[in-house]
């Protein structure tokens, strides 16, 4: 059975991906050491360039495989769902690359990655949550501080809330202990005031 030209493509994308990743973080080490990086940047804008393109080109290939039906609308979704995530993968390279001097978390767990494996996921193809697409380190750092304060708030609510019903179910017991207390004592002082008069009869 003959290799699917689409995942080849992908592959070979993946692969182009990875190669940006790398040369980054060698420019990033060049400008660190106070070393000339210009052809790793021309490289890598040839590289982002060629990135682009194929993936425009598997955008094209999957849309023409699913309106001709060779591939299931599942499997036509699956493969949408990859190429969205190397559109975004293009972009956070195209930021790396456009803020030199830095080395984000996305580009090291690229490297650590590896290649791509048949019937394996590359890690750097892992979707991002929308919440923290296009956000940088300290904007993240921010937005997860404010969930932790809005989580402590919810919690003490929560707590102040139940304590409430707690001291509002204490006193309706209490109370109703009470009236059992008078009601009872009621009777006994009825039924002997009833002996006491049969008694004297």
């Amino acid at each position: 059975m003959a290799p699917d030209p689409w995942l080849s493509m992908y592959e070979s994308t993946c692969h182009t991906a990875q190669e940006v990743a790398e040369k980054i973080q060698e420019r990033n080490r060049c400008q660190r050491n106070g070393e000339s990086a210009t052809k790793l940047n021309v490289s890598i804008r040839s590289l982002l360039q060629n990135l682009k393109e194929k993936t425009e080109r598997l955008k094209d290939l999957l849309l023409h495989s699913v309106s001709t039906r060779q591939i299931t609308q599942l499997e036509g979704d699956r493969r949408q769902n990859l190429v969205d995530d190397l559109l975004t993968r293009h972009r956070h390279l195209q930021a790396s690359f456009k803020n030199e001097g830095t080395e984000p978390d996305v580009i090291r767990s690229s490297l650590m990655a590896g290649g791509v494996r048949q019937g394996v996921v590359n890690p750097w193809l892992v979707e991002e949550p929308e919440e923290t697409r296009g956000l940088g380190f300290h904007e993240i750092q921010q937005q997860q501080q404010r969930i932790i304060e809005e989580i402590i708030d919810d919690i003490t609510n929560l707590v102040e809330n139940t304590d409430n019903k707690l001291r509002n179910q204490t006193k309706r017991v209490m109370t109703v202990d009470r009236k059992s207390s008078s009601c009872g004592c009621g009777s006994g002082q009825l039924g002997t005031e009833s002996q006491e008069q049969g008694q004297s009869i």
